[in-house]
């Protein structure tokens, strides 16, 4: 019997030997399924009054202005689009100079510990802040994210702490974080309205995060000797599947459902999409295009004023210069109905009591947008360049230069 079972035992060990000489393939967040004919016949078949989602939202990444919602502040579980979170402070890390791409991370005990999907990172093994990133954004990898909590915080409790901190900072009312992965079901939660404000975030203060996120298939711990690679396919399938799509993060646990928020790029508009709790994984990417489809097909992001484009002149009393210029502090982008830019109304209201000293850049004034009396944007008005109080001095100085001028011209 015991000869039998040594037998057995080095039967499976050259079993496993063979298996591991072919490249390695972590596990993916539940199956990652898109059938592209059932995709668009789920579709084709779905009213956007009627979504199987348990939430969802449409948001205009530009402007924030949400397009259509579903039960979109429900706290519901959320998986690992709880990475969405993390990649932001990832991002915030690197751009401090907390962390770098180059940045060496050392592999914890710690972080080798967590299942999932993984990209089977071992103690002790060293990899960059790049390659690291380039497993969580793709390939949705548990281990690697929680490697990277605890370069960026020490710990993944202390990186948890920032995450909620970050929410309530974003104003996300419905959303309490207990990990960096999305793991734990039971008490971490968030809203769709809540996903869609972190995506936004982070695409709009970090859009190179849309290098990983718009990756179709990558390879990791490639060209390191005695070790397989590992595969990275994309677990958001609307990257080859629906024009546009630059991310951003697909999520699946059993309490969670299948989940997406998606982000996808056309004539200059991006619009971010979230679904909640679907029934399967194509539901979730057909109600994701349907979503998307609706925007882009009734919406446009207009831009109606640029940056330091001229107002108009303004007085500045008991200034060295009597007059300064009003710009736009910023591009005005406004969201509308294809076909509305024609109609858009301006007033403007600039301080009619603007007094030295004045700093550029300083606000003096708005403008408010408005299409059929309704107000749809408003943009702050700054001044263009400094104007020093004048002092009898300066004054003094400024006539004697008026008369030497005046003076030259004469003769």
């Amino acid at each position: 019997m015991l000869k039998k079972t040594l037998l057995l035992g080095l039967s499976v060990l050259l079993f496993l030997s063979a298996v591991m000489t072919v490249p390695a393939f972590g596990q993916i967040e539940g199956v990652v399924e898109y059938d592209s004919v059932e995709v668009m016949k789920i579709q084709n078949n779905t009213s956007l009054t009627d979504l199987k989602a348990k939430a969802a939202i449409l948001m205009d990444c530009s402007t924030g202005t949400v397009l259509l919602e579903k039960n979109s502040h429900e706290k519901l579980p959320i998986a690992s689009i709880t990475k969405i979170m993390s990649m932001l402070l990832i991002m915030e890390a690197i751009d401090s100079g907390i962390i770098s791409y180059d940045s060496k991370v050392t592999v914890s005990e710690y972080s080798w510990s967590f299942g999932g999907s993984q990209v089977w990172l071992e103690p002790g093994e060293v990899f960059t802040v790049d390659e690291l990133l380039k497993a969580v954004a793709i390939h949705s990898a548990n281990d690697a994210t929680v490697a990277l909590a605890e370069a960026v915080a020490g710990s993944e409790e202390a990186f948890v702490a920032m995450m909620n901190q970050k929410a309530r900072e974003l104003g996300m009312k419905n959303t309490n974080f207990l990990d960096c992965t999305g793991l734990t079901d039971t008490g971490h939660y968030s809203s769709a309205y809540d996903i869609a404000v972190m995506s936004r975030e982070l695409l709009l203060k970090h859009p190179e995060i849309t290098k990983y996120t718009s990756t179709w298939h990558a390879k990791f711990r490639e060209n390191v000797p005695g070790k397989n690679y590992v595969s990275l396919d994309n677990t958001n399938k609307l990257v080859r599947h629906y024009s546009g799509t630059v991310g951003l993060k697909t999520g699946y646990t059993s309490a969670a459902g299948h989940c997406l928020s998606a982000a996808a790029v056309r004539n200059g508009q991006q619009l971010i999409s979230v679904v909640l709790g679907e029934p399967d994984s194509n539901t979730r990417f057909a109600e994701s295009r349907k979503l998307l489809d609706y925007g882009f097909a009734n919406f446009e992001t207009v831009l109606v004023d640029n940056m330091g484009e001229v107002v108009q002149q303004v007085e500045v009393k008991k200034g060295i210069q009597p007059v300064t210029n009003a710009v736009f502090k910023e591009d005005v982008k406004l969201l509308l109905r294809k076909g509305e830019k024609g109609k858009i109304e301006r007033v403007v209201n600039i301080s009619s009591d603007i007094r030295a000293p004045v700093k550029s850049g300083q606000k003096i004034g708005e403008v408010i947008y408005t299409l059929s009396g309704k107000e749809v944007g408003r943009a702050d008005i700054v001044a263009s360049s400094n104007v020093q109080k004048a002092t009898f001095l300066r004054i003094m100085l400024r006539l004697m230069q008026e008369w030497f001028c005046l003076g030259r011209a004469a003769s």
